[in-house]
């Protein structure tokens, strides 16, 4: 779309607006790559996992975009969630004409996820294990190095990781709480079976090595602040989350800080709002912008009070604080504009990092399914979530209700419909299918685990596309626990539950 109306512009001298129709949202624009997993483990009568073999087939459909770095992404968001001495994978794309695919939330981790949290709950099945017994004795923890990330790079050849912090104990012991994990709940109806499923998601912050953000914060002449930052909010609440780490680190009031933020002719490069990069690589780049700024507004402070800045505090609401007096933010800004070699207090900072932090989660489910009708109803959703130490904890629990709400849609309801041709033949929203307000969870919670990583500003780690990983695995294995069958492709339907109990 974009080379499109480049030509346009350039040939016609005019700006150019364009716009899809619905039918060309679908047809036209990178939906999620049509993926075949299989899995494979091995494991002693204790559950003690000894291989794990994850197989991915991946259609990229007309053009080769992303169509490495997705697939791999659904082998290194999963099999790094547990320990085990030998892994195998092998991941092929096929290129075919169904309608172009490439980046989606989660960017390949919920088919990976749905694939291998299925097969860790059939295993515990084969085993006469509890699922989640299965899961805490094999999981990753605090302190694990990730060797299998040495085979799994995005973007470049990859490194082993060590996890730096992780809170799925308090995870996975929270929500079984609240789920009542070890109650069998049965339905006064005799068609309606009940079901829970667990599973244990990752993602990424970002791409170490790679990603990189710039960021300043400018001290005005009346005392307020400016961030500008190359990071984009695209609904992710950055622009508070930038504010509010600048607020943090200058004692400052939010109110009293503008933003200006992803307007190329004004801020500095950042590589984008993607892989959830933006709290911690973004956000990472304002916290030491706003550190130089501090640093800078002491020295002048120092100059003006005539005391060390050893002596010298920042307090809240904006002042500098010493032995021998207090001066404002707006008395050291102005005073800083005169004299030779001075100027405008600017704090500029550039920000990457080779060390990674993982968020984590678990998700728990409970379900009913109508063995009559097929229908499934979700009844209990918890989402149990570690991103760090949240910087706004409102804003991330937002992220989670909205992923797990997306992740229900494309579990239950969604599906683009292809004929013999690839063509989509259901374009629109009446036929495509997408959850309504009625289909969300009768008790449905989210719930943040902190933990404070020693890598991410002030603990921060991501969580705008973890959450949307595990819906698929946790309703899939609730409906197993309530009825018996395994459905081992999306969307979940009556049909395909009704033609798994034989009745159709």
């Amino acid at each position: 779309m974009e080379e499109l109306a480049a030509w346009v512009t350039w040939n016609s001298g005019k700006s150019v607006f364009y716009q899809h129709t619905r039918e060309e949202e679908f047809i036209a624009n990178s939906t999620r790559f049509p993926m075949k997993i299989g899995v494979k483990l091995g494991a002693k009568k204790d559950g003690t996992l000894t291989a794990v073999q994850m197989t991915v087939n991946a259609n990229s459909g007309p053009f080769g975009s992303h169509c490495l770095t997705v697939p791999m992404n659904a082998c290194s968001k999963a099999l790094p969630l547990f320990l085990c001495d030998n892994f195998h994978f092998d991941v092929t794309t096929y290129y075919t004409n169904i309608p172009p695919t490439g980046a989606y939330q989660g960017y390949g981790a919920p088919k990976g996820a749905f694939g291998l949290q299925m097969a860790i709950a059939e295993l515990a099945e084969e085993l006469n294990m509890d699922p989640l017994d299965l899961i805490e004795k094999n999981r990753v923890r605090e302190g694990s190095m990730l060797e299998i990330l040495k085979c799994l790079g995005e973007g470049r050849e990859g490194t082993a990781a060590r996890v730096s912090s992780c809170g799925l104990e308090g995870a996975l012991t929270q929500g079984a709480e609240m789920i009542d994990w070890k109650k069998k709940e049965v339905s006064d109806d005799p068609d309606v079976k009940i079901g829970k499923g667990v599973v244990i998601i990752q993602q990424g912050s970002g791409l170490p090595g790679l990603d990189h953000s710039n960021a300043d914060v400018k001290l005005m002449t009346d005392g307020t602040l400016i961030v500008h930052t190359g990071g984009t909010d695209l609904g992710t609440g950055l622009d508070t989350l930038c504010v509010k780490l600048a607020a943090e680190v200058l004692c400052t009031p939010m109110e009293d800080i503008a933003i200006v933020a992803a307007d190329t002719d004004n801020t500095a490069f950042d590589t984008g709002a993607y892989a959830s990069s933006g709290t911690y690589f973004s956000g990472g780049a304002v916290k030491k912008a706003a550190e130089t700024l501090k640093a800078m507004i002491l020295d002048a402070a120092s100059e003006m009070l005539k005391e060390p800045v050893s002596d010298l505090s920042i307090g809240y609401p904006s002042f500098v604080k010493g032995k021998k007096g207090q001066l404002s933010f707006e008395e050291i800004s102005r005073d800083s504009l005169t004299g030779e070699g001075r100027g405008q207090l600017i704090g500029f900072a550039s920000y990457t990092t080779e060390d990674s932090a993982f968020p984590y989660g678990a998700h728990f489910a409970q379900v009913a399914v109508n063995t009559r009708s097929g229908e499934i109803k979700v009844q209990k959703y918890y989402a149990l979530q570690d991103c760090g130490t949240p910087i706004n904890p409102e804003l991330a629990l937002g992220q989670i209700y909205g992923g797990v709400v997306k992740s229900i849609g494309h579990t239950l309801y969604e599906e683009m419909v292809l004929d013999e041709n690839g063509r989509c033949v259901n374009p629109d929203l009446r036929r495509y299918g997408t959850p309504l307000i009625g289909d969300l969870p009768e008790d449905f919670q989210a719930k943040l685990i902190f933990t404070e990583d020693p890598f991410g500003p002030f603990g921060g780690k991501s969580v705008s596309e973890i959450s949307v990983n595990g819906a698929a695995p946790v309703i899939a294995n609730a409906v197993h626990d309530a009825t018996g069958i395994w459905i081992r492709d999306w969307p979940i339907t009556p049909e395909k539950i009704l033609r798994e109990l034989g009745k159709i």
